[in-house]
């Protein structure tokens, strides 16, 4: 897929089927993820892929917002997971960032180390038939509205 035709179709998808994401679909996304530029090129991120039915009830404990995804990725780097959205979008992989949780209780309940921070998690599957974009989804402030030059 053409970028641009990637950054026109991603949308966040809110209803996925049970469909697992295939093991080259999920690799080629986690492998976008890694090649995302860093400050420093540290790569101090940690990718967790959580697909167990016992660590996804955990997630459903803390978010509402897993929208049945049969995989979900939780990140702590904002530039990885956009390029892990953009790949997941050209893989024909659906996906949804999410934000709605209390990141210590997600840090708990996964059981994930003291001096990592979660800041998002990123769903990912296949949309269900009935799943579309949110009405509003190509509707676009125009440049002048959204950039300032100084």
């Amino acid at each position: 897929m053409e970028f641009s035709e990637v950054i026109k179709n991603r949308y966040s998808c809110k209803k996925f089927t049970a469909r697992q994401v295939e093991p080259t679909h999920l690799n080629a996304i986690l492998e976008a993820g890694r090649m995302a530029p860093t400050a420093k090129n540290l790569q101090e991120q940690r990718i967790y892929v959580v697909q167990s039915e016992a660590g996804l009830a955990k997630i459903d404990k803390v978010t509402p917002c897993r929208y049945s995804a049969p995989t979900a990725g939780v990140e702590d780097a904002s530039i990885v997971a956009t390029h892990m959205m953009l790949a997941a979008t050209d893989e024909g992989v659906d996906s949804c960032w999410i934000n709605f949780f209390n990141p210590e209780d997600m840090a708990r309940e996964l059981g994930l180390p003291e001096n990592e921070e979660v800041l998002m998690m990123l769903d990912l599957g296949y949309a269900a038939p009935d799943a579309a974009p949110l009405p509003t989804h190509n509707k676009r402030k125009e440049l002048s509205e959204t950039v300032s030059y100084l």
